[in-house]
């Protein structure tokens, strides 16, 4: 996004990227090159908020919401210290000599003390078939959501997601009053989240006697995204949520011919989707690039694999690390830690490193920069892109295959179809069976022993100008300028 949006303001585009800011009251305002960024704040989290507070149905004594049950926790627990304080105050009175006064003072908190001997026990009580009843949400198989899903699909149809998924409405909420000001000739919605929020504001613009061309660019295939955990209904209300919107798109662009196919049948658009290559930069000016090998502390003939991406059970980085015992003197570095990357992830693969003996051969590094990513990663003898089949992975090309591509990197790719396909015509790396540990080693004993011979495939003429974000914001730029002569009057 942050591509698109430079490259299309140094064609002379008028252009604002606009962004959630999570976790605050406050937005903020930079630019890149000559594009206007703008994160606004995702506010109070109204909808969120009340889709977490559904009154049970399953267990009809357990609280709410997680909130309630600590807000009464928290009540009692003050209760029962207040009265062990004033217990202990007529303690320190009948220590004194006044008697009958602490037996008096007892007995008046006699009704107190009664309570809180029922009203602990409740609350415990409540919390636990809270606690229960979180774990049924969470359950997939749960018949009763199940039911709901069903329920809310085949009565509300693609308008279910506003039930299944009301968060998504937050989004709305943040985004619809900038756009609004904004006044914008073209709307340009990256992924599923967004082309709700582009689509409303679309149909603003027509009641206030505007114009206004939606671009719709499909990142993934929302069908086979694999769902947060414990969030049974998320994936179909995203599903619904995209086939209620995608209509309303003047032009949709997307990552890869297969995913273009994919979104022109399941959305029977009648103009398929431009494949807009999510490739690297090579023209952008990087500044002073860290050394791969001096950050990691590695000498010119010390093996390396690297990776660039986030850190997921689905990317399957845990077969790479399974398979580095079988690599001897073998290191692996994982360009991975976002900004808002939870600890937790990072701190997993660190775990199994460790219980694997390599843990001195596993690197951790921050993210860099877009443009710094390609030399970076040059530091390297070979990449690695172990994703797992999801009908998603299937069909999308990511941005890293083109980034180890520039940066001269034979790859060691799962047998995903789409980057299969992409290594296997060009000849520049190996594919191994996902989830396959002892083939991912084979794969990579391969690209190390002969680099040349991969890196021969980058050699092919025009192959790695195609695969040049330059080419591809041409691309993306021949589609603003269609829908805008395409608008009416």
């Amino acid at each position: 996004m942050q591509k698109q949006a430079e490259s299309a303001a140094a064609a002379g585009w008028r252009v604002t990227l606009v962004g959630i800011k999570l976790h605050t009251s406050k937005g903020s305002r930079w630019k890149i090159g000559e594009a206007d960024v703008q994160l606004v704040p995702l506010g109070d989290n109204a909808f969120a908020w009340r889709s977490g507070v559904r009154r049970p149905v399953r267990r009809v004594l357990a609280y709410p919401s997680r909130l309630a049950a600590a807000y009464r926790k928290g009540v009692v627990e003050y209760r029962h210290l207040e009265l062990l304080a004033r217990l202990g105050h007529l303690a320190a009175v009948q220590q004194s000599g006044a008697v009958w006064r602490a037996r008096l003072g007892r007995l008046a908190l006699y009704p107190s003390r009664l309570a809180l001997k029922v009203l602990r026990p409740w609350v415990r009580f409540r919390d636990a078939q809270r606690r229960r009843l979180d774990a049924v949400r969470a359950s997939e198989t749960a018949p009763l959501t199940r039911f709901h899903i069903w329920f809310r699909t085949f009565f509300w149809g693609n308008r279910s997601w506003r039930y299944l998924d009301p968060a998504m409405l937050d989004l709305e909420l943040a985004f619809a009053p900038v756009i609004d000001k904004l006044r914008p000739d073209i709307i340009h919605a990256n992924d599923f989240h967004t082309i709700g929020v582009g689509a409303r504001a679309k149909m603003r613009a027509v009641l206030r006697g505007r114009s206004v061309r939606l671009v719709w660019d499909a990142h993934e295939l929302v069908s086979g995204v694999v769902p947060p955990p414990g969030r049974p209904r998320w994936l179909p209300a995203q599903v619904a949520h995209e086939r209620e919107f995608a209509p309303y798109a003047d032009a949709v662009v997307t990552v890869s011919p297969m995913l273009a196919d994919l979104l022109m049948s399941n959305h029977r658009l009648t103009v398929r989707p431009t494949v807009v290559l999510n490739a690297p930069r090579i023209s952008a000016e990087t500044g002073e690039v860290p050394d791969l090998r001096r950050r990691c502390g590695l000498d010119s003939a010390t093996p390396v694999l690297a990776y660039s991406g986030a850190i997921a059970r689905q990317r399957g980085l845990h077969v790479v690390i399974d398979a580095l015992p079988q690599l001897p003197g073998v290191h692996l570095v994982l360009l991975s830690l976002a900004p808002d990357q939870t600890p937790a992830a990072a701190e997993a693969l660190e775990a199994q490193a460790a219980a694997r003996g390599v843990a001195d051969r596993l690197h951790l590094l921050p993210y860099l920069p877009h443009h710094q990513v390609v030399p970076f990663l040059a530091g390297a003898d070979a990449a690695v892109s172990p994703l797992e089949h999801t009908p998603n992975h299937e069909v999308a090309l990511t941005n890293k295959s083109f980034e180890y591509a520039h940066a001269g990197l034979p790859q060691v790719v799962s047998d995903v179809r789409a980057a299969a396909e992409m290594v296997r015509v060009n000849g520049i790396g190996e594919v191994f069976r996902a989830g396959d540990v002892d083939d991912f080693a084979r794969a990579a004993r391969a690209v190390l022993a002969d680099p040349a011979r991969y890196r021969a495939g980058y050699d092919r003429p025009g192959l790695l100008e195609e695969w040049t974000w330059e080419r591809q914001s041409a691309v993306l730029d021949a589609v603003y300028r269609g829908v805008l002569e395409a608008a009416p009057t």
